[in-house]
């Protein structure tokens, strides 16, 4: 796709002219060859790994389906992550219906838990007080919040950093226990067909563990699968925020500078951009949450062209230095509970 480079005059606050240049460029269109073929791909690939677990059997080769089941959990709920933003369909409800297969149903997610949360995060972005992602349940993301952690978050906190993967093999389910979680919560809507699909989804995946592997195969399968998945959807969604810079209560900022101040954004190729879902754009995605992926990278340049223009940074870095920074901050603001 070739982008329209023809300089147009532009109105109104900094993120209307960037919008306006965006839309020019044709880039908020519809892809909706792109994710036919996503979905045939994934969903091929995730029906290729059950016909290897049931035709394997009982086999110690099963660990290699449990991490090939890794990536494609990723990979599905990375493409739930797009049907959720209305990149994939353009009204709410076949993205709930979709949402609901591919999150609860196939990955044991649960969409409208994720979708409130999600949605909080993309309004205030590393916002101490207002996002979600930077809550100090169990991790510290500022001086602040250490200085006044309590309970696990302390504990944890004096050694966070080195704490932080071995901490993600267990974010596979506790992904699956929040889904469950916020089925009890009032607020959640559809909490019958969504706690239906999860439990058909956890009966169907133990039930297949269990029938088809010994115990311990089993044991060690579900060890393995869920703690890769873990680490693999932590070292996704973490480069786009985590050392950046957050927002106090109080702090505001116009809806470009909150969004692309607060965010990273990660270099690294096709590769990057496939095992990542595209989130290695997380700047333009934050942007235009509804922004096809492909699409993404071709806006890149637009938006550092304007970023460049109205004197806003622009932070990109590989993928690697993303951790290595991630890991830096989890350290230096940890230092008040080491104190």
């Amino acid at each position: 796709m070739t982008i329209d480079q023809t300089v147009r005059p532009a109105t109104g606050s900094d993120y209307a002219q960037l919008l306006q240049r965006v839309t020019a460029a044709g880039l908020l269109r519809r892809r909706p060859g792109y994710y036919t073929a996503r979905m045939v791909a994934v969903g091929g690939l995730y029906a290729g790994g059950l016909t290897a677990f049931f035709t394997l059997g009982d086999s110690w080769w099963q660990i290699l389906v449990a991490a090939f089941f890794a990536i494609m959990f990723a990979q599905v709920a990375l493409l739930g992550h797009d049907i959720a933003h209305r990149q994939v369909f353009r009204t709410e409800r076949p993205s709930r219906f979709a949402g609901w297969i591919a999150g609860n149903l196939l990955v044991g997610m649960g969409y409208g838990w994720w979708m409130d949360k999600h949605t909080r995060h993309h309004a205030n972005p590393n916002h101490e007080e207002l996002d979600p992602d930077v809550a100090p349940d169990i991790l510290v993301w500022s001086t602040d919040q250490a200085r006044v952690s309590r309970g696990v978050a302390r504990f944890v906190g004096r050694r966070q950093a080195a704490l932080f993967y071995p901490l993600l093999l267990l974010e596979g389910l506790n992904l699956h226990v929040s889904g469950f979680r916020a089925l009890f919560k009032p607020k959640t809507k559809h909490r019958l067909v969504e706690g239906a699909l999860l439990v058909l989804h956890v009966a169907g995946y133990l039930g297949a563990l269990f029938l088809v592997l010994s115990p311990v195969k089993a044991l060690i399968f579900l060890a393995v699968h869920q703690g890769l998945w873990g680490v693999y959807m932590g070292s996704v969604f973490a480069p786009g925020h985590k050392g950046m810079p957050t927002l106090k209560p109080g702090e505001k900022l116009d809806y470009l500078r909150r969004q692309v101040l607060t965010t990273r954004g990660v270099r690294g190729g096709r590769f990057v951009d496939v095992a990542m879902g595209g989130l290695n754009y997380q700047i333009e995605h934050h942007l235009f949450p509804n922004m096809p992926t492909p699409h993404l990278r071709l806006a890149q340049s637009i938006v550092r062209r304007h970023c460049a223009e109205i004197d806003v940074p622009y932070y990109e870095t590989g993928l690697i230095e993303s951790y290595r920074e991630m890991l830096r901050h989890l350290h230096e603001v940890g230092a008040p509970i080491r104190a």
